[in-house]
C-alpha cells in the first residue's frame, strides 16, 4: 500500500486524466481545485482562531431609547365632583 505513489504510476494517472478531461479543460480544473483548496484553507484557519467578543447588548438598547423622541407625560388632575 505504501508504494501506491511510484513516479510511473503517478505518470499513468496524470495520462489517463488528460485523456479523459483533454488539454481545454485541465487548466480549468486547475484553477478551481486551486481556488477550492484556498478556500479550505481559510476556512480552517477562521475556525482554530479565537472568535472576537461580543458587544454588549445594553449599549444599543441605550442608542434605541435615545433614538426616539421624548413625548411629554400627561399628568391627570383630580376632577372635583358637585
Amino acid at each position: 500500500m505504501g508504494d501506491l505513489f511510484q513516479p510511473t504510476h503517478l505518470l499513468i494517472l496524470g495520462v489517463v486524466v488528460f485523456l479523459l478531461f483533454g488539454a481545454k479543460r485541465l487548466p480549468e480544473l486547475g484553477k478551481g481545485l486551486g481556488e477550492g483548496l484556498k478556500g479550505f484553507k481559510e476556512g480552517i484557519k477562521g475556525v482554530s482562531e479565537p472568535a472576537a467578543p461580543a458587544q454588549p447588548v445594553q449599549p444599543v438598547l441605550q442608542q434605541q431609547q435615545t433614538a426616539a423622541p421624548a413625548q411629554p407625560v400627561a399628568t391627570q388632575q383630580p376632577v372635583e365632583q358637585k
